[in-house]
């Protein structure tokens, strides 16, 4: 089949070649359109993509931050512990008799006229 070809002459009237000039003009503005949409677009998606990196690193920032609280926190708790037991240690230090028990205990010494009888603490191996 063959195909059909188009055989009709064009008008070179002046409203013919204004028309031309309007629908050239359309498809530019058309175009220009295009092109501000597309770069509009571009813009936001970067600036939607540098927002969502900033918060991403801000959750992760926040989540280390709140990590290294924790420990903190663990490392107060202790620290009062601490504090406590030696202010504890400290209160029975200033009392004689625990001096002199502790002198008896770690370092053997005695009253007078008291022996003293260090027995091993390990069970027999017999």
């Amino acid at each position: 089949m063959p195909t059909k070809k188009k055989t009709v002459t064009r008008l070179d009237s002046n409203y013919v070649e204004q028309y031309d000039a309007y629908i050239e003009r359309q498809k530019r503005k058309k175009q220009r359109l295009v092109r501000r949409l597309v770069l509009f677009s571009v813009v936001v998606l970067v600036v939607i993509g540098s927002m969502a990196t900033y918060h991403f690193k801000q959750i992760s920032l926040q989540e280390e931050k709140q990590e290294q609280y924790n420990q903190m926190e663990e490392k107060l708790t202790t620290m009062e512990k601490e504090e406590e037991n030696l202010r504890e240690e400290i209160k029975l230090l200033n009392n004689e008799e625990y001096v002199l028990e502790i002198a008896r205990t770690n370092y053997f010494l005695s009253k007078e006229g008291e022996l003293i009888f260090k027995i091993p603490d390990e069970e027999p191996s017999y």
